[in-house]
């Protein structure tokens, strides 16, 4: 039985519960205003109060047959009584046809379709009726009720249908929403990622203008006044500004290269990220006093500049992880070139963690987070390994994405300046 209150209850599942009181309170109404009797209220109002108590206020009995079949033969045996006293009462006898098919399952209801219409028969007070009037009266109220307790069964079942629906209406709305939402955070990390990489276009397109421009004609400056030096020797007046000029051009191509240099990571400036990787591990040492070990496996390749800043990054937050939290004494960095990935490895034999409490530390955990946004953002995969007292290891697995030409000249253009 569905709660009237539910918002997935019918207008039926609202009314029908009703429908005993009303058909108890209307023929107890005009049986009193016909004659005042005072077993007719007591009676009206015992009926009244079993259905509440059976029905209203223990649902869940409803599931029980034995209750059920209690409740039938007491409030049939108060209806006869009541049919007995005045036949207004027929009225609330109907009632129980549509209970009969409502409250007991399966082929059982038309047991208390047969109880309920052998009352009706009995329960009239005429007299000189014979056996087989008594008989066709009750089949005729037999037949009458199974037309009732049809109609009321295909109302149940439609209501029914109508729950299914709209659950799988819900559930499918539910989905429509996570997909949704889904959708926008794609969105969102594909409008950052197109961010990301127009920034960094536009600063290796900075670095080639310069190198191609700025720091070239420098360059071209400072070739001719070398060669002009020879020849002004016997000219005082002349070599002052000339040297002047040397000195404003130096450090301006000195300007230049630091604008060059300051458009890519500092540890990745002169070198593959191997060596960077070595470079940031040994100062890291230094500084810690930790040993940190740096091994790589498979065939070194030129990777894509972001590839090789996001596992730079990793590297540089998970030693300061290390160095901040872990208590270790030893930490190992493998760097893996393989066919379609490069992989980044991280382990140390630290204090490990539990990723509950690392998830509401706001320190240990926005580092996690940022590393594995970073790994994301690429179309990689990150993963934590760690356990309390057994060390802890990171991964971060990224598509081996080549260097394209137009990133590594602006690296020769840097080299050459």
């Amino acid at each position: 039985m569905v709660a009237a209150d539910d918002p997935a209850a019918s207008r039926w599942d609202r009314v029908w519960p009703a429908l005993p009181y009303l058909f108890i309170l209307l023929p107890a109404v005009f049986a009193l205003l016909r004659d005042w009797r005072p077993e007719v209220p007591a009676l009206a109002l015992l009926a009244g109060a079993w259905y509440w108590f059976m029905v209203m206020s223990h649902p869940g009995w409803i599931e029980r047959p034995v209750v059920m079949i209690i409740y039938f033969i007491v409030i049939l045996t108060v209806i006869g009584v009541l049919i007995r006293i005045d036949t207004l009462f027929t009225v609330t006898a109907l009632v129980m046809f549509i209970q009969s098919f409502t409250l007991i399952p399966g082929w059982w209801a038309y047991a208390g379709v047969a109880a309920t219409a052998g009352v009706l028969v009995v329960a009239r007070p005429e007299q000189g009726r014979t056996p087989s009037q008594m008989l066709f009266s009750f089949l005729v109220a037999l037949l009458v009720a199974s037309a009732i307790g049809l109609v009321s069964q295909a109302i149940r079942d439609q209501n029914e249908n109508r729950k299914v629906m709209i659950a799988q209406l819900r559930e499918t709305g539910a989905k429509l929403a996570a997909l949704a939402e889904e959708n926008a955070d794609l969105q969102a990390q594909l409008l950052t990622r197109a961010r990301e990489a127009g920034v960094l276009a536009e600063r290796q397109r900075m670095a080639r203008e310069i190198h191609d421009t700025i720091a070239q004609g420098l360059t071209a400056i400072l070739t001719q006044l070398e060669a002009a030096d020879s020849v002004i020797d016997d000219m005082p007046a002349v070599r002052s500004p000339l040297n002047t000029v040397r000195t404003l051009a130096r450090e301006s191509l000195n300007e230049a290269r630091r604008s060059v240099q300051a458009l890519r990571p500092a540890p990745l400036d002169e070198a593959q990220l191997a060596t960077a990787l070595h470079e940031t591990a040994t100062k890291w040492s230094q500084t810690t006093g930790v040993l940190a070990s740096v091994s790589v496996t498979g065939d070194p390749q030129p990777l894509h500049l972001e590839v090789e800043v996001t596992l730079l990054r990793v590297a540089q937050e998970a030693l300061a992880n290390v160095g901040k939290h872990a208590s270790a004494t030893r930490v190992a960095l493998t760097l893996s070139y393989m066919e379609d990935v490069v992989a980044l490895d991280v382990r140390d034999d630290g204090s490990g963690f539990t990723l509950e409490a690392a998830g509401s530390s706001n320190a240990g955990g926005f580092g996690l987070i940022a590393m594995r946004q970073r790994v994301t953002r690429l179309a990689g995969n990150f993963e934590i390994e760690t356990a309390p007292g057994q060390g802890t290891g990171i991964s971060a697995t990224i598509p081996a994405i080549p260097a394209d030409s137009d990133s590594r000249s602006s690296d020769h253009s840097r080299n050459a300046l």
